[in-house]
């Protein structure tokens, strides 16, 4: 128990120790090729990295903003037929507000002449056959079928098949729908979009080029204009506009706000993309369609409609953008960034230079030195200080216990010794090299006193250090 409290006291003395250490940098010249090959070459790819992905692809010197304020009106003009009618803009635009979000009906299916009363369920309708009125339960209500369950088995419409009778808006939408395609001249429609942002950071604002009202739009000739065929649009997404008239679909147009206001205000455009945004082989529900009715009286007193459901392709405007502007604080983060960063490849060169140069173990003695300072007992704070710092104390006025010890005979004589620097703390290097070093050590810190006129014989440097 005692070995264990002695041992966490000695652990817990050294943790300390080393706590208040203090590290500083050493510099060592290795003349090594290869490796200063390897050190300058990561030294210019990380240089490269942030003068040209940093800061000229990233423009990372520039403060930013995303996601700006926008404001979207749009506007449909064409006109298409189908088997029966012509059809203009009122009736195949919904909503006809002109909003970021519109679609552009392609192909109905048509129910007239629907009144409330009592006729067949839709085979299409889970359990909707039937053989007798046995199969069928009065007031049974099927969430996704047309009505109320009557309890009657009646004929279909056409065949020779049965199903349970409802009470709903008859006949049902499987009964007797018409269909009709007016995508036929649907590919000229015109579409303009009205578009405006707004940066509130930077109170920059641009409107949709309103000089641009007669064109169209073309990503060579004519890339700013606001007005786009519904035909281009859809070949740009990368549909067929046969298939997706007949199933409908939904198509994004992006516009793209990226802007970069250290330049003229003109300079600041967008720029825009499509694709289709909708799964185009969902097996749940593929395509787009949607239902809505007219309503209408017969002789003024019975309620009919004409039940419509349309297939169309939905478009979605969606806009983004970013803006940029010279800014002096993330100029300097990246650059101390940078500047930092550059030490990685002295990290490297060490790593290598301990782990697997064939001397690496003379490299390591070379590079870390410990230096302990010794204690000398002073009554003055600033002997204490220059002792801690390796220099010479300031001469005190009366020498007592603390006197450094003088020089007895040559020239020099009751001059006191200069105060030796911290030695080196014992580290672990071959035994050759730790006489050398010792002796060096000795020869670089004691002065060697000139020989005096008395004294004939030379004074040995060594002799001194052995004193």
């Amino acid at each position: 128990m005692a070995s264990r409290v002695a041992t966490a006291r000695s652990l817990a003395r050294g943790c300390w120790s080393a706590f208040l250490d203090y590290e500083t940098p050493k510099v060592i010249v290795v003349r090594n090729r290869r490796l200063g090959v390897v050190y300058r070459a990561v030294q210019l790819l990380i240089l490269l990295y942030f003068v040209w992905y940093v800061f000229i692809v990233q423009k990372s010197y520039q403060d930013s903003e995303t996601g700006p304020e926008s404001s979207i009106i749009t506007k449909v003009k064409g006109i298409t037929v189908s088997e029966h009618k012509v059809w203009d803009v009122e009736e195949y635009v919904k909503p006809p507000e002109g909003g970021s979000v519109f679609s552009i009906i392609t192909r109905i299916e048509v129910t007239p002449s629907q009144t409330l009363g009592t006729c067949p369920e839709s085979m299409k309708i889970h359990n909707s056959t039937c053989h007798s009125d046995d199969d069928c339960v009065a007031g049974e209500l099927d969430m996704l079928g047309s009505g109320l369950r009557t309890g009657r088995c009646v004929p279909y419409y056409h065949g020779d098949s049965k199903t349970c009778e409802v009470s709903a808006w008859c006949p049902v939408e499987d009964g007797s729908s018409v269909s009709q395609f007016l995508g036929k001249m649907a590919p000229n429609f015109t579409i303009l979009i009205k578009n405006s942002i707004h940066y509130p950071k930077f109170k920059f604002s641009n409107d949709w080029p309103v000089w641009k009202l007669h064109c169209t739009f073309d990503q060579d000739s004519d890339p700013y204009c606001p007005i786009f065929r519904l035909g281009f649009i859809v070949e740009q997404a990368g549909e067929n506009f046969t298939e997706l008239a007949h199933k409908g679909g939904v198509i994004g147009v992006i516009i793209n706000w990226d802007c970069d206001l250290d330049l003229s205000e003109s300079e600041c455009n967008p720029k825009y993309s499509f694709r289709r945004l909708d799964p185009k082989h969902a097996a749940a529900s593929s395509g787009y369609n949607f239902r809505f009715a007219k309503y209408y009286k017969i002789n003024g007193t019975t309620t009919t409609r004409t039940l419509i459901k349309a297939y169309g392709i939905r478009i979605d405007v969606i806009v983004h953008g970013q803006a940029g502007k010279f800014s002096l604080i993330p100029t300097i983060i990246n650059l101390a960034t940078a500047l930092t960063s550059i030490g990685v490849g002295s990290f490297l060169c060490d790593w290598i230079l301990l782990t697997f140069m064939n001397k690496n173990k003379v490299y390591s003695h070379k590079k870390f030195d410990k230096v302990c300072t010794p204690r000398h007992p002073s009554s003055s704070w600033p002997v204490t200080l220059a002792l801690v710092l390796g220099q010479a104390p300031p001469p005190p006025s009366h020498y007592s216990q603390d006197q450094p010890p003088r020089l007895t005979s040559g020239q020099g004589a009751d001059q006191p010794l200069a105060v030796q620097p911290p030695w080196p703390c014992p580290i672990s290097v071959p035994p050759e090299q730790m006489v050398d070093t010792f002796n060096q050590h000795i020869r670089e810190r004691l002065p060697v006193p000139e020989p005096s006129q008395q004294d004939f014989l030379p004074t040995n440097p060594k002799g001194l250090a052995q004193l």
